[in-house]
Order: structure tokens, then sequence, then C-alpha cells
């Protein structure tokens, strides 16, 4: 197995000072929940170049923003002259970890195991600096080891360092117990974990394992494992488990499901979104993780939020770094474009199809057969009001329609309002936006509304 190169499109990844002191630096973001040895660790990573990994299963089609906690985590290090292993669960993920839920997940099929992969190993070719040099980022599977492990080998190789009497005890497997069991494979999943820090070990040298605090059984797992066939000691540092002021994790949107990264998923713009929406209580911590903004910046970030609230300049730069970070500078002043002309008042027929329909589809919406309709019922029935309540918007100047303030409560639309003979835009007031869409046949439709 070699490092990979950059793919050509990798985008230019964030240049900062270098942090002389990478662990206390985790420590002010918030990033360390547990270490097995913390004098020691920061003696070895003082050292010079350490080898980390931290493992990433292909647990949806796409990594969300919740990932890119662990995943910057690595490029941190890397940042700091260390060198990190971004390694894709190929074998574990036809095993799925129990750490965490109450019931066992569905099996993936192997062409889905497979088409993850792929989509996980360029998302995180994507954060991490690849190359030949000795903190170049290394992509591992480790179905490259486990492919053709024979069950005989592994159960005398490795099964026979594990009492059971210890994995019982382990927090992941007790509560599942509690909850109604688990069954062998979920149990052997920590035993393939533990041959991951062995394998990397051997291979690269890795003396470094870092994960979410819920993986602190695994973990240390494999340090047991290392110490017992390899004779070799090592490190651990897990980070916690975040959730926001509401108790949703991290990377959560209103509605509950995730904020991905994957453009197709979520789009940049409804990202971008999120973010300038984050509650005022998360804010700081959201800079912390999910930038690579300094302790200086992001402290008068926190100054600014706490002093000039309604102005949301922390939202702002939250939004500003983590957008480029995941799409692109050039996908940032797309979004930050539209943006402006859709709460700005400016010319949305300047906006091309594409354009317009990716930021309209996070809006609250409704849909028509026809291009003729009172305005009054569609401000009503896109934005959620009473009739009475848009008559009195329309009444006190504060209805819009494609930006332009709606005069005349008895007025209807014409063709020549239609938004590239598709799209209607409705506004009430500064923030209230819906879309009302013109199809083929008669019915309606809505969706969601947005973060606000």
């Amino acid at each position: 197995m070699t490092r990979l190169p950059a793919p050509p499109d990798q985008p230019t990844l964030p240049t900062v000072a270098p942090v002389p002191d990478v662990l206390a630096d985790l420590e002010w973001r918030g990033l360390v929940a547990q270490s097995t040895d913390r004098g020691a660790l920061a003696a070895h990573l003082a050292g010079g170049p350490v080898t980390l990994y931290c493992g990433f299963d292909p647990t949806a089609d796409s990594l969300h923003v919740g990932n890119l906690v662990p995943l910057f985590a690595l490029r941190r290090f890397q940042l700091a002259g260390h060198r990190p292993v971004a390694l894709a669960g190929g074998a574990t993920g036809f095993i799925g970890d129990p750490s965490g839920r109450t019931s066992e997940r569905s099996l993936l099929d192997a062409d889905t195991l497979a088409r993850r992969i792929r989509t996980l190993s360029a998302q995180m070719r994507h954060f991490l600096a690849f190359g030949e040099g000795p903190t170049d980022a290394v992509l591992a599977d480790n179905l490259d080891w486990t492919r053709d492990l024979r069950v005989i080998d592994f159960l005398r190789d490795v099964g026979k360092h594990f009492p059971v009497n210890v994995m019982l005890d382990r927090e992941s497997v007790a509560a599942r117990l509690d909850s109604g069991g688990l069954s062998f494979t979920e149990f052997s999943y920590q035993l393939l974990q533990s041959l991951d820090f062995v394998e990397l070990y051997r291979r690269f040298g890795c003396r470094l394992q870092v994960g979410g605090n819920d993986q602190w059984g695994n973990i240390t797992a494999g340090l047991d494992l290392l110490r017992r066939v390899e004779s070799a000691s090592a490190h651990a540092l897990t980070f916690p488990l975040v959730t926001d002021a509401s108790g949703q994790k991290i990377g959560k949107s209103t509605g509950g499901g995730n904020v991905w990264i994957d453009p197709a998923m979520t789009s940049p713009y409804a990202l971008y979104q999120y973010l300038l929406h984050v509650d005022d209580r998360d804010v700081g911590t959201y800079l912390r993780l999910l930038t690579f903004l300094g302790r200086d910046d992001v402290e008068q970030l926190d100054v600014a939020t706490a002093q000039r609230p309604r102005e949301r300049v922390a939202q702002r730069a939250l939004a500003r770094e983590l957008t480029a970070l995941v799409h692109g500078p050039a996908e940032l002043a797309r979004v930050e474009a539209v943006s402006a002309t859709l709460f700005g008042g400016g010319e949305l027929s300047s906006l091309d199809e594409d354009t317009l329909a990716a930021a309209l589809a996070e809006a609250p919406s409704t849909t028509v057969g026809t291009s003729d309709a009172p305005l009054v019922d569609l401000l009503a029935a896109g934005l959620g009001l009473s009739k009475s309540d848009a008559r009195r918007a329309i009444r006190e100047g504060g209805a819009y329609l494609n930006n332009v303030r709606i005069t005349d409560g008895n007025a209807s639309t014409s063709a020549a309002d239609w938004l590239h003979d598709r799209f209607l835009v409705l506004r009430r007031g500064k923030r209230a936006i819906a879309v009302v869409e013109r199809v083929p046949h008669d019915g309606a439709g809505s969706r969601a509304a947005p973060p606000e």
C-alpha cells in the first residue's frame, strides 16, 4: 500500500500558522475527551513526526458535517508535522459498529459497500494533503488485510487475545446486552478494529489512534492487542460527542436529518444557510471544531457574538470558512451572490435557472398549474399565512414578488412574472421566503421550511 497523490481537483487547503503544541490546541478547541497518558502522548508528539489514524465506516452515501470533526482533527495533526492515515472501513463496514446503537445495523451488500467506500475515499482526499513526503497523508482500506484472512487464522491469531469477560464489560457491549442483546457478528467488531491498529503499526509505524469518545473501548482494545502481539506501546485520544444547544448531534439540521458534504445531497447554498443560522450558543463551538481559524480570531468572534448578536458576525465567518473548505472558494462566491440576490433585493432574473433552482430547493414551496393566480392566495399558501395576514402584509408594504414590492392586494400573476417560465419567489419582510413552481398538471405540493 502506498500513499496516494492528490487528485487534480483537490482544493487549496487552508494555510495557517504552525501550531507548536497540537495537543494544547486540540484541548483549547474542546477536542479532547480522553487520552491514555496525556504526558506520554505530549512527549511522543514533541519528539518528531507521529503517524496516527482515524477510521471512517461507510454508514451512508456521504460524509456529513459531524464527520468533519475527526477528519479536520487529522488535518490539524498534519499541519503540526505529523502523518495522518485516513482509514476507510471496507471490512468493518460489512459488520457494523454496535457502539451507541440500540439495535443492529442492516447489513450492506457488497456493491453498496464498494460504492460507498469509493465516495468516502474521494471525500477524505479532499481534506488532507497527499504526496510522498514524511507528513503526507495515507489513505487505507481495512478490507486490504481482511479480504483473504481465513476464519481459523483470525480466531487463532487475534481472537485468543480477547478475554470474553473483558469484552462483556466494555460499555458498547454492555449497553447492547442491557437493551436486548447483540449478535456474534457485532460482538466481533472490536476484534476487527483492533486488528486495524496492529496492521497500521506494521505497515506505517502508526502509534496513535483517534476517534469519537464512543470508540474508547474499541481503541483501547487495539492498544492491548498491539502490546500482546508486537510488544509495542501506543496512544489513544478520543473526541467528545458534541451536541448543540437543542441536544442534536453536530451536523444535524432543524428537521433532524444530516447536513451532508455531497453537494447532490445538501447543496452548497443549503450548507451555507445552515451555518449562517447556527444558534449563538453553539457558534463558538462550531468555529473551534469546524474551521482552521486561530485562537485570537475565534475569541474575537466570541466577543462579537456576545456584544452584537443581531449582526451574526461569527455565523457569517463560520459559513464562509466551512463552505469554502467543503466546496471551494468559487462555489462560496456563487452562494454568497445568490444569497445577496435573494435577500438583498437583487434582480432575480440575473440568476440562471440551475442556480436559482438550487437556491430555492431549500425554501418552502407550493405548486400551481396555471400562470394566472391571485397573489394573496399564493402568499397565503407559500408562506403559511391566512389570507387576512397576506392582505395585511401587502397593505403594510412588507410583501414582495420576485423582490418587487406588491402594492395591489387584488393583483394576480401573469406569464411575464414567471422566472425561467417556472418560478415565482415570494417574500415577506427580509427573511421569510417561499417559492411557487408552475407544473404542467393540477395539484399542489409542499416542502418543509429551511432553518430560519
